[in-house]
C-alpha cells in the first residue's frame, strides 16, 4: 500500500537511486522496530551521541514508535533487501512554545557514507518538516561529525549554537554539541527570488 504524508508531494515507499544501488523509502510503522535496533545496533557508538536517548535500547525504540503512532515523529526508513541502511526523523512536539519547531535527525549505515544517502535522507526530512507546516528547522551533532555538518549546511542550515561538553561517550569523555538551523520562511524567499521555488523537493 502506497503512503503519503498530508501533502500529496511525498508518497511511500518508493524508489530512489544511489551511488551502491537503489534505495527504498517507506515510512517507519511498529513493524520495523527489531529491524531498526539491529541498524542502531551496528552503528559506531559516536554516531549515536547526538541523540537524546539510546536508540539501541528496546524500551527507547519503543517510546519511538508509540510517537510515531500518536503522529509526533515522522520516521522515513531507507532499505535494501529487507536490511535498514539509514533513516532520518522529524521530531515535533505540538504542545509546546516551540510547536513551530522540528528537530530533524539522521542516520546511515558507515557502508553508504559518501554514497548520497545522508544527503537524500536529510534532504527528505527537510521536505517533510516543511510540508507539515513548521517554520524552523534544526539538527544537532557532535563538532567533529564534520561529514553530517557539510550535508545539513549544502541544505541551507546555519549554526546557531555550540553546546560546550554536553554530552559523554561510553567512555566518559565529554564531547561539544553544534546546533544548526533553517529558517524556512527566509530559505523560501531566496529561493523565490532565484526562481527555485522546489529546491528541496526529492
Amino acid at each position: 500500500m502506497t503512503m503519503t504524508s498530508h501533502s500529496s508531494s511525498r508518497a511511500y515507499p518508493r524508489t530512489v537511486a544511489n551511488a551502491q544501488g537503489d534505495i527504498a523509502l517507506r515510512l517507519m510503522t511498529a513493524d520495523d522496530a527489531e529491524a531498526v535496533l539491529d541498524f542502531a545496533r551496528a552503528l559506531p557508538a559516536h554516531d549515536l551521541l547526538f541523540l537524546p536517548r539510546d536508540i539501541t535500547q528496546p524500551r527507547v525504540m519503543d517510546a519511538w514508535v508509540r510517537a510515531i503512532e500518536r503522529g509526533d515523529i515522522d520516521s522515513v526508513l531507507a532499505v535494501r533487501g529487507g536490511i535498514v541502511l539509514g533513516c532520518a526523523a522529524v521530531i515535533r512536539d505540538p504542545h509546546s512554545w516551540s510547536g513551530h519547531v522540528a528537530e530533524l535527525r539522521v542516520l546511515a549505515a558507515p557502508a553508504l557514507r559518501g554514497s548520497g544517502l545522508g544527503q537524500q535522507l536529510a534532504r527528505e526530512a527537510c521536505a517533510l518538516a516543511i510540508e507539515r507546516g513548521h517554520d524552523k528547522l534544526v539538527a544537532q551533532m557532535t563538532v567533529d561529525q564534520r561529514g553530517a555538518i557539510a550535508v545539513f549546511q549544502a541544505l541551507g542550515f546555519r549554526p546557531e549554537a555550540l553546546l560546550g561538553k554536553h554530552v559523554r561517550d561510553q567512555k566518559g569523555q565529554a564531547h561539544d554539541l553544534v546546533v544548526l538551523s533553517h529558517d524556512v520562511a527566509q530559505f523560501e524567499a531566496q529561493m523565490r527570488a532565484y526562481g527555485m521555488t522546489e529546491a528541496l523537493g526529492a
